[in-house]
């Protein structure tokens, strides 16, 4: 049925077929918390976890270290082994931080039979090369089938069993946009449950930079939270950071509306607001002038990513003055207080996105032109 747009189009139903066996690649607290979805969905799971002292303590204790407060259910298996992870697996959830996803996809593609998919839960762009994970695992596994999985949900919660929604994004199948065999219809069969709700989408490229930049973004608002702002500030960050990652992402070929669903907007909202965010928790502390607590070894996505992001950016010419604030004070050692007035005073422009080139009127709290360069 042709798409018109209207709120009451409906669609055919279709009965895609779940992936049986799941192997989970990256036992961090994410890793861990959709290996606990895919057995609570019923699928046959192996965890596997680089670090061997936390598989031997899940198997003495049946806790994760990385995920102390939950339990792992027997049957799924955990192993630091990636060749038994990986044995007889119909599908891979590669759930890897975006600075290391190149090296193990590459030891991943040496061992997974050819045609099996992956599925994305890494967020972020590459240092080196500037590249979105879905482009380094096509060159690391060629012709190899893929989605991305994003959208707003702490792990915690997700092992809780807490009601979560995310979005499972891949391009539209030879079958039409959400066909029986769409890769992103079978993975969410695979993992749906009464309560972790998957929804679909043919945009992996909007979904996968909303999850890269909402981690800057996050850095940021928890900068705002150590300062001791108020809500103002805070909802002017989310607004306009928002802007930012569909700038971004229409450049890169994705759509703009993606940005205002559960992998952009949601996933900003969530990440930029609590203190289960790591990304959110490192900002508030450099905010509030104390050092970030990295002792726990979780990686902070949004330090790494702020550099990145910005990278890939200015080779493209958009502008992304907020993530560009981040890179300088977790990178360059540009005061907070600086950082801040120069994104207060920059040029005077117009929203929506589509009217933001017609305006540019020169900030009037500046009085001489070298002032008027946001980050002189």
């Amino acid at each position: 049925m042709p798409n018109t747009g209207h709120a009451t189009q409906t669609t055919d139903l279709h009965d895609p077929t779940p992936f049986g066996r799941v192997a989970v690649i990256g036992g961090g607290a994410w890793g861990t918390a959709l290996a606990l979805t895919a057995h609570r969905a019923g699928r046959q799971t192996r965890l596997w976890i680089r670090e061997e002292s936390a598989v031997a303590e899940i198997n003495s204790t049946g806790r994760n270290p990385f995920l102390p407060a939950h339990e792992i259910p027997r049957p799924i298996a955990v192993t630091a082994d990636l060749e038994a992870a990986l044995r007889g697996a119909e599908l891979a959830v590669l759930v890897i931080p975006s600075q290391h996803l190149r090296a193990v996809a590459a030891r991943v593609e040496a061992l997974l039979p050819p045609g099996v998919p992956v599925v994305l839960c890494s967020k972020g762009v590459e240092a080196d090369s500037g590249a979105l994970m879905t482009q380094v695992v096509a060159e690391e596994m060629p012709d190899r089938p893929q989605a991305v999985l994003s959208g707003p949900s702490f792990a915690a919660e997700v092992a809780e069993d807490q009601p979560t929604a995310v979005t499972i994004a891949a391009p539209a199948g030879a079958q039409g946009l959400f066909g029986p065999d769409h890769l992103a219809g079978r993975i969410a069969v695979t993992l749906a449950s009464e309560t972790f709700r998957p929804y679909l989408s043919d945009d992996p490229v909007g979904v996968e930079v909303s999850g890269a930049v909402k981690n800057v973004l996050a850095v940021a608002s928890g900068i705002i939270a150590g300062r001791g702002m108020g809500s103002n500030p805070r909802a002017a960050l989310l607004a306009r950071g928002t802007a930012e990652i569909s700038r971004l992402s229409v450049a890169l070929g994705g759509r703009a509306e993606t940005v205002l669903g559960l992998s952009g907007a949601g996933d900003v909202m969530l990440t930029c607001s609590s203190e289960q965010s790591r990304n959110f928790s490192y900002g508030q502390a450099l905010g509030a002038g104390r050092k970030p607590d990295t002792a726990k070894g979780a990686v902070v996505e949004g330090v790494a990513n702020a550099r990145s992001v910005l990278a890939l950016a200015q080779r493209l010419g958009v502008q992304m003055p907020i993530c560009e604030a981040v890179d300088r004070i977790v990178h360059r050692g540009l005061s907070i207080d600086r950082a801040i007035a120069a994104l207060l005073t920059g040029p005077l422009r117009a929203e929506p996105r589509a009217l933001e080139h017609r305006a540019s009127i020169a900030h009037p709290a500046l009085s001489t032109p070298q002032a008027k360069r946001v980050f002189a």
